[in-house]
């Protein structure tokens, strides 16, 4: 009979390679549809360029610690559970949660890897150890997340895109407008994306940074940048009255900026986060305390970054199609309004240690920029089939799970 054990170890690359894979297909849309959706880029500089800054953000900002188990939903401290039946549970955890980002990915369904996590380990500790063993709290959490994240990034992006049109586009020379307005979004933009890599991050940690050096840098960068956008835009002309055109021109490599630093800050945690399950089996089956802190080796989480951009490049169309065109149509300024709420949502909600999807904020911001101009700019049966998808990721990840684990279990006679 084949040691379940070693059949794990030699295995665990192989999904980690796969997590990564479901996870580029399906949540890569997250930080390049809006500008693929405006024309800012092309689908092909977009899976480029996602797949490179996923990759770094992986392994250089990405190897952070983790702790899987007391992160998850699992609370293997309250209930002996065998080591092999962990190994085989983080197994089938796994395989179930990448099972439903494939099958979703599938249907043009953004959907959140984290959430499927989340509901395939529910699964293993249901039948594993019962419902003492979840933490029933992070599961109403994760629920609460699905109204509030998509709600907190739709405002968001709902208020910016407003403000865009009310001091640039209701003018009468938007331009010129905009040479006054534009390097003030530029440098908080700038503020937004340098402190949310250096307050209370890996970065910060691993080189010293306390948040007060974190916000002075974000400060400095920020005035660095408006400066840098007072320059760019003093030669740039209005052809007229209403000269839109040459405003989403002018917003259009600011959202590509966006869009990269989303495409970054998902390979620094989403692929960690997702890698880290995995990276916990090996020392788990080495006979290595349960629920002890586990280093995510550099390997694995090039590993993991490499998976990301094959997935996106392999299958990446399918839900940026849906996210970047299907709910509302998307320009430059829309595209950055978007890229502006889901990122600052994301930053707050992880400064504050609450669980959020990126896939659902992406999306909540996708439906505040359009109903920003009103309700008929947005397709509400794409919405309700991709809620319907996000009010299923917990039961079925947690239902495949239980069958793959059981599976598992007859076939290596634990």
């Amino acid at each position: 009979m084949i040691d379940p054990i070693w059949f794990i170890i030699g295995g665990a690359s192989l999904i980690a390679f796969y997590m990564a894979w479901s996870i580029g297909s399906n949540d890569v849309a997250n930080s390049m549809a809006t500008a693929v959706g405006a024309k800012a880029i092309t689908f092909i500089q977009a899976v480029i360029i996602a797949g490179i800054l996923n990759v770094i953000g992986a392994v250089f900002v990405g190897s952070h610690v983790t702790d899987t188990v007391r992160k998850g939903i699992v609370d293997v401290n309250s209930v002996n559970i065998d080591a092999q039946i962990m190994l085989i549970g983080f197994v089938a955890s796994l395989l179930s949660a990448a099972i439903w980002v494939t099958l979703s990915t599938w249907k043009e369904m953004p959907v959140s890897t984290t959430h499927s996590i989340i509901g395939s380990l529910m699964g293993f500790g249901l039948i594993a150890g019962g419902t003492q063993v979840v933490m029933w709290g992070k599961v109403g959490s994760v629920i609460a997340s699905w109204v509030l994240s998509p709600l907190a990034g739709c405002i968001i992006a709902f208020l910016v895109f407003k403000i865009i049109v009310k001091t640039i586009f209701s003018k009468e020379y938007p331009v010129k407008s905009a040479r006054i307005v534009g390097p003030i979004i530029f440098g908080f933009t700038a503020f937004l994306i340098v402190s949310s890599l250096f307050l209370k991050t890996a970065l910060s940690k691993n080189y010293g940074f306390s948040d007060l050096d974190g916000i002075i840098i974000a400060t400095i960068s920020a005035i660095i940048v408006s400066i840098l956008g007072i320059i760019g835009l003093r030669n740039i002309k209005d052809k007229g009255p209403e000269d839109y055109s040459t405003v989403e021109g002018i917003f259009r490599k600011l959202q590509v900026g966006t869009s990269c630093y989303v495409a970054f800050a998902h390979g620094a945690n989403d692929v960690a986060n997702a890698i880290g399950p995995v990276a916990s089996i090996i020392p788990l089956a080495q006979g290595i305390e349960i629920g002890s802190k586990v280093e995510v080796p550099t390997w694995l989480l090039l590993l993991g970054g490499i998976g990301i951009a094959v997935g996106c490049m392999t299958w990446g169309r399918r839900v940026m199609r849906t996210v970047g065109s299907r709910i509302t149509s998307l320009t430059n300024t829309r595209g950055f309004s978007v890229d502006f709420g889901a990122a600052t949502t994301v930053l707050i909600a992880s400064k504050m240690g609450l669980p959020i999807s990126t896939s659902h904020t992406v999306v909540g911001a996708v439906i505040g920029v359009g109903l920003a101009r009103g309700l008929e700019a947005v397709d509400l049966s794409v919405i309700r089939k991709i809620v319907a998808s996000w009010l299923l990721t917990l039961p079925i990840a947690a239902g495949t799970c239980i069958v793959i684990f059981l599976l598992l279990r007859v076939i290596f006679g634990i």
